[in-house]
């Protein structure tokens, strides 16, 4: 174990002062947040993360789910996963995020795991994992072992040549689909950042996981009103039934007008660096028929330009059928 110093902030603003001048991003700090710790913790045992101090924010009162002027709720950064996912209003109006949240990890880790730290969880990457590899997100310049070696569970879209890893969060995909904002404070105060944008694609700086500087501190997540809570659903396909991560995963979100799509949300999980998003497939599904062909082509348009590695050419059919399953489940068509 390496050597760290510790400390237990009793505000926002003394949590602030603690990382205060820090250059670059959070992935890039020296100084860590740290909450339930169910990712951190981790990569610390493992030698990946070497953060030379923890503030510990647990008890900073960030944990509550409050109705907000729009319409929507805001999600405490530090209210647990799973009492997001069981909160009645969750379940009754954003079904879709709850079944997100619950689709994740285990009950165990669902307890302790907070909002705010799901967002700011690392990409499960074998190589990213081993630090007696190559991988230019755990250490810039050293090369991406994965695009050589087992990438079997890797990005099929917007993927670069120095990082093919994915996102691995479940419930970022809801909060995409959702058109959620996520709440800072930092040393210039406040702001908002819209979920398309909390997150990056690795380009040429895959060790930069988000736009979140490393002096803030993400404090809530801000839901719409709109929930679509009749026609949605999450769907996601694993190796296994539990404790594992999304291969491909779906979430889909219609508005009807009787059989015809008026509007239409689509995010995929496990196939890219953050959760992926393309305006022209949930546009092309408007004023079209709720139908299992109309729901093919915006799988073909989403996956238009996905490219494979290896041993991963699999998750491109895999996508396909998931994206078809998912938006059936969500109008209610009958589908096999």
């Amino acid at each position: 174990m390496r050597a760290f110093s510790y400390g237990r902030p009793d505000s926002v603003d003394a949590a602030l002062r603690g990382v205060a001048g820090q250059p670059g991003t959070t992935t890039e700090a020296a100084v860590k947040f740290v909450a339930g710790g169910t990712n951190l913790l981790d990569l610390m045992k493992a030698d990946v993360m070497r953060p030379e101090r923890l503030l510990d924010i647990s008890r900073l009162g960030l944990d509550q789910i409050e109705e907000i002027e729009n319409g929507g709720l805001r999600l405490g950064a530090l209210a647990r996963n799973a009492d997001t996912a069981y909160d009645a209003r969750v379940q009754a109006r954003y079904p879709m995020l709850s079944k997100a949240i619950l689709a994740g990890a285990s009950a165990q880790l669902r307890n302790m795991a907070t909002n705010g730290g799901n967002l700011l969880q690392r990409t499960r990457c074998y190589y990213f994992y081993d630090t007696g590899t190559p991988c230019n997100k755990r250490e810039p310049g050293t090369g991406c072992g994965a695009l050589t070696g087992v990438n079997r569970i890797h990005a099929i879209l917007g993927a670069s040549d120095r990082c093919i890893a994915v996102h691995p969060s479940d419930m970022c995909v809801a909060l995409a689909a959702l058109d959620a904002v996520v709440r800072v404070s930092g040393p210039k105060g406040e702001r908002t950042i819209p979920f398309a944008d909390f997150h990056r694609l690795p380009g040429d700086t895959p060790h930069i996981d988000s736009n979140l500087a490393a002096d803030e501190l993400i404090t809530a997540i801000d839901l719409p009103a709109e929930g679509f809570a009749d026609h949605s659903t999450y769907l996601k396909v694993r190796d296994r039934a539990s404790y594992a991560f999304a291969l491909v995963s779906v979430a889909a979100a219609l508005k009807l007008d009787g059989q015809t799509i008026r509007s239409a949300r689509l995010a995929l999980g496990g196939v890219a660096h953050k959760p992926w998003r393309d305006p022209a497939a949930e546009a092309g599904l408007a004023g079209k028929p709720a139908s299992l062909e109309t729901f093919r082509e915006a799988a073909r348009v989403l996956l238009r330009d996905a490219r494979v590695q290896s041993h991963n050419a699999f998750k491109i059919g895999l996508a396909e059928r998931a994206i078809v399953r998912a938006l059936a489940e969500a109008a209610g068509v009958e589908h096999s």
